[in-house]
């Protein structure tokens, strides 16, 4: 029998496909198989009237010619247009607003630019591109990023004479907008807005990035100027809609350019269905170790590749196992590294310089790397897991094929039902539209926290609109401020009226606490950090941090001052966080029956509690033991959807209480996986339990215990983020039909006991009888639906 692939030596890709589809390790488990040819680039000519030290420079770069996108971008950009370039990642976007930016201040002498990036990293990772732009161009004009890191000789030069700023909307948020009058330079000369990463600004996150432009706007019309935006996007179904919502701007006033010029290479693709391992519960082999034995065979080839887990985790463990598979042939320790939040900045920026170098032969990241960070020329993809959503699959696949030879990318397919779903209908994938960004910018409690930031920045007339809340919304919003002594209406106007600093106390990415700063107890070193919403499920005490793919046990966890103490250790096993749900209805704001259910939607507290943890074996992954937890609970106030089945319903499947409460939970599970479907939101988006609709929202028991009496069976599909932003009411909307298409995916499974698949695993306890509860309630609520 031949060598596995990821055992032999062979040298570039094709060799490596080739042995893949030779393989009856790979081949029996591709659900698909896609190749897209080489497409040549269309271009235009450089205009002629563009600044001659920009065209110089350009063709020093072996720039002759732009992409036709760059060329429409420029020159609306010029026309004083708004636009949104939303082409693939490696097209040249950078361009599309460099251009435009430059040329204008070299020409005018008196204008000025800000740059947006979603995070402080990619900031700094663009500082150096444009740096080199402009000296190769042989103009005088500064450029300096303003963060929380920059030294205080360096702001006050941002402030005082950089035409150029760049930065983050947190600290436009809170270290600019309030202090405008010490900016009012950069705002009087305001000429152009940029917007990188614009897919980014979604959800909670970017809803209040549009009242932060909108701020923007409302001080840069103060002082004299309108600037124009520039924005850049991954692909998504609405760039002129997300664009207008986000800026708050006519959709007609925004140019979209969406179709690039950029040639491409040929590019593979692969959807890769490990091997099912227990057919009767549909349980499939290891996505992380398949994952790995096809990286660990790109690695082995010399292709620079980069290999997505789905969270810090899964990136760490994955690490371990890559090195531990290609230690023969590679030192790994140099030339496989690990990407993700939580490392120190001078970490990842050194991972950064290795793979720009080409010293790193294979990265493992989780999303960190997939925004515009420059990471040099890698020729595969391997991503474990689905990542959600159509758009982030392919702005990860995207990421290969920079050289514009050959690349490849691989899907390696979950258990979870979107993968499988992926496995089974995979032109899903490869010919669906990809998801829309959605915001909510009048969530209240979102439009409250801004309207008093606006209004310590400047006072509002009476009648003033902000945004799109029109003159007697906001004069109503302003009055409720007044009666809370926030602000003071004094002759037509409400000025700020407290010494409170408000934007110090709104967080965009709804954070409201300091990270966990980790501590190695042995050397009195900070090793990395971590957000609060992630500490309990990773720090807490007798936890294995996994870190640079070593193994850290915490023995302490200060919750209060927000430090975890860890000790080097070398384990057998991970840990994995046990956690409860509970979700408790505050206020219900609409109910319809359906069938002999109760549908309705309405804002609800969403409390999760780390209960405990599983010892999980390297390699083997099976559970080697369990741990008690106890931690603070963490409270999130959203918005959900919620089905109520009659409680009399459930002794009707003839199962038992304890088997039909399992058969509703599996319905939850049918439920969140085509609502994902049918709003194309990120599954990560939606959060789901089973609860009781009564007023204590426990949750119910399981492990074949029956419910107690009184007890309201609840299926809850909430908003995963807090305020919410639209998705539980679209859910509600749509009820009747998510709920048949729930039903037609139980109905249509092939599996007996229940699987990933349709309704997941069932209860050990219950006997294997998940799917066939779960088809009788739903059978039995339909039936005068």
């Amino acid at each position: 029998m031949p060598a596995p692939p990821w055992k032999q030596n062979l040298v570039g890709i094709d060799p490596v496909i080739r042995s893949w589809l030779a393989s009856g390790y790979v081949r029996p488990c591709l659900a698909a198989d896609r190749e897209i040819a080489a497409t040549p680039g269309r271009y235009r000519p450089i205009p002629e009237n563009l600044t001659p030290g920009l065209t110089q420079a350009l063709k020093a770069r072996g720039i002759d010619r732009l992409y036709d996108h760059q060329a429409r971008a420029l020159e609306a950009a010029l026309g004083k247009r708004h636009v949104v370039v939303a082409t693939p990642t490696a097209s040249g976007k950078s361009l599309c607003f460099h251009l435009p930016v430059l040329d204008t201040l070299a020409k005018e002498h008196e204008g000025s630019a800000i740059y947006l990036y979603p995070t402080k990293a990619l900031s700094r990772d663009q500082e150096a591109g444009i740096h080199t732009l402009i000296k190769d161009a042989g103009l005088s004009i500064p450029a300096i990023v303003y963060d929380g890191d920059t030294p205080g000789d360096a702001r006050r030069a941002a402030r005082e004479r950089s035409p150029i700023v760049m930065t983050n909307p947190d600290m436009l948020h809170a270290g600019i907008l309030p202090h405008h009058a010490h900016w009012a330079r950069t705002f009087q000369r305001l000429r152009f807005v940029i917007l990188d990463e614009l897919h980014t600004y979604r959800g909670v996150f970017g809803s209040h990035v549009s009242h932060v432009l909108q701020r923007l706007r409302r001080v840069a019309a103060f002082h004299g100027s309108a600037p124009t935006f520039l924005c850049a996007t991954a692909t998504i179904q609405n760039p002129r809609e997300h664009a207008a919502r986000l800026l708050d701007l006519p959709p007609e006033s925004i140019e979209v350019v969406d179709e690039s010029g950029a040639p491409r290479g040929k590019r593979r693709f692969f959807l890769y269905n490990p091997p099912v391992v227990n057919a009767e519960l549909g349980i499939r082999a290891s996505t992380i170790k398949s994952a790995v034995r096809l990286a660990a065979d790109l690695v082995r080839a010399k292709v620079p590749t980069i290999v997505f887990g789905q969270s810090r985790n899964s990136v760490e463990i994955m690490l371990k196992y890559l090195r531990e598979e290609t230690r023969d042939l590679v030192k790994a320790e140099d030339a496989i590294m690990a990407y993700r939040g939580g490392y120190l900045p001078e970490t990842r920026r050194r991972v950064e310089r290795g793979l720009r170098e080409g010293d790193i032969r294979c990265v493992v990241a989780t999303n960190a790397l997939e925004l515009g960070i420059d990471i040099g020329e890698l020729d595969a993809v391997v991503c474990a897991g689905y990542p959600g959503s159509i758009a982030e699959t392919w702005q990860r696949f995207g990421r290969a094929g920079r050289r514009g030879g050959t690349s490849v990318a691989v899907l390696v397919a979950s258990s979870s039902p979107l993968d499988q779903y992926l496995a089974k209908s995979p032109e899903y994938l490869f010919e669906g539209s990809v998801e829309q960004a959605r915001i909510d910018p009048q969530n209240t409690e979102i439009l409250i926290q801004h309207l008093k930031c606006a209004a310590f920045e400047l006072p509002f007339l009476n009648g003033e609109p902000y945004g799109a809340t029109g003159p007697e919304d906001t004069t109503e919003a302003l009055r409720f401020l007044s009666d809370h002594g926030v602000v003071h209406e004094s002759s037509d106007r409400f000025h700020w009226a407290t010494d409170a600093y408000p934007a110090n106390h709104v967080s965009l990415r709804s954070v409201g606490w300091d990270n966990f700063v980790i501590i190695d107890k042995a050397i009195g070193k900070t090793l990395a950090e971590l957000d609060w919403r992630a500490a309990p499920t990773m720090l807490h005490e007798q936890a294995i941090y996994q870190h640079d793919g070593e193994q850290y046990q915490v023995e302490k966890l200060d919750y209060e001052n927000h430090k975890a103490f860890v000790t080097k250790v070398v384990p057998d096993y991970f840990t994995t966080a046990l956690t409860n749900r509970k979700v408790t209805v505050i206020d219900e704001t609409a109910r319809s029956p359906l069938g002999r259910a109760i549908t309705a939607w309405g804002e609800v507290s969403v409390i999760e509690k780390v209960v405990g943890y599983k010892k999980i074996k390297f390699h083997t992954h099976e559970n080697t033991g369990y741990g008690d937890v106890r931690l603070p609970d963490i409270q999130m106030h959203t918005t959900s959807f919620w089905l109520t089945v009659p409680a009399r319903l459930l002794d009707e499947t003839a199962l038992g209480r304890a088997a039909a409460i399992d058969g509703l939970r599996g319905i939850g599970r049918a439920l969140e996986t085509v609502a994902t479907l049918a709003l194309m939101c990120d599954p990560r988006d939606i959060g789901q339990t089973l609860g009781d609709g009564g007023e204590d929202g426990e949750l119910p028991p399981s492990g074949g215990h029956a419910p107690q009496p009184g007890y309201d069976p609840t299926v809850f599909l909430f908003d995963n983020v807090p305020g919410g932003v639209g998705l539980a009411e679209r859910i509600y909307e749509q009820s009747a039909e998510l709920v048949a298409r729930a039903r037609a995916l139980i109905r249509g499974c092939s599996c007996e006991a229940g699987c990933p698949l349709c309704v997941g695993a069932t209860e050990a306890a219950l006997g294997g009888t998940r799917r066939r509860a779960a088809l009788a309630l739903i059978e039995r609520l339909m039936h005068d639906a």
